[in-house]
């Protein structure tokens, strides 16, 4: 369990664990499907893409804003995931890319981004895309319009319980005739897998050791 620290101080803590400027994909920063997996990440061209991780401050803590997406979607369809999509031309930056996302998909406006707060490790998936995660801090109250062709449903969930390891499932599946494994964080009738669960996975480990202290 996270120890008791204050709003204030969670928020610097969480800061102090991120990339403060975009992560180089070389190394240990890169990771993605194929390392949850246990395999090597494969040799292909990766589309740059980039997700908001927004950390709603609520007065009992802070929520994680995920989506649900719809069924018919080409990539990661029903899934759970954070706003985010592919970079276009226009985008100056992984952040433009992540706020313009969040914008199209649930109506989230960046008045309510009251801060950028960092990186977390680049995520190659493997549909080809190089992920990059924004963490953002969101001020409420505000309002969701949800793109109904994307978006089935948004909704919240405590951060405590996403970084907790004991809620952090690695679990394994027969594809394409081999095992593979993932990450799973179940929560209510919810099932959060896959990149999503494997980034939080990844985030509550770069917080743990500042938590620790």
């Amino acid at each position: 369990m996270w120890p008791e620290v204050s709003l204030a101080d969670l928020r610097e803590r969480i800061r102090r664990c991120l990339h403060a400027q975009h992560p180089i994909a070389t190394g240990d920063e890169l990771s993605g499907d194929h390392a949850v997996a246990g395999l090597q990440a494969e040799e292909r061209p990766l589309t740059p893409a980039a997700v908001l991780v927004p950390l709603v401050a609520r007065p009992e803590g802070f929520t994680v804003l995920l989506t649900q997406r719809t069924a018919h979607l080409e990539h990661h369809a029903g899934q759970i995931s954070f706003p985010g999509g592919r970079a276009e031309a226009e985008d100056a930056s992984p952040v433009d890319t992540a706020l313009r996302e969040a914008e199209e998909e649930i109506g989230l406006q960046r008045r309510h981004i009251t801060e950028i707060a960092g990186f977390l490790d680049l995520y190659q998936t493997v549909t080809g895309f190089l992920v990059t995660p924004v963490v953002a801090f969101v001020e409420p109250p505000f309002a969701l319009t949800l793109d109904a062709f994307e978006v089935a449903e948004a909704f919240e969930v405590p951060l405590a319980f996403l970084l907790d390891h004991n809620n952090h499932e690695y679990r394994s599946v027969l594809y394409e005739g081999q095992q593979r494994r993932y990450y799973a964080i179940p929560y209510q009738e919810r099932f959060i897998w896959g990149a999503t669960a494997a980034m939080l996975v990844g985030f509550a480990r770069r917080l743990r050791g500042p938590l620790a202290g």
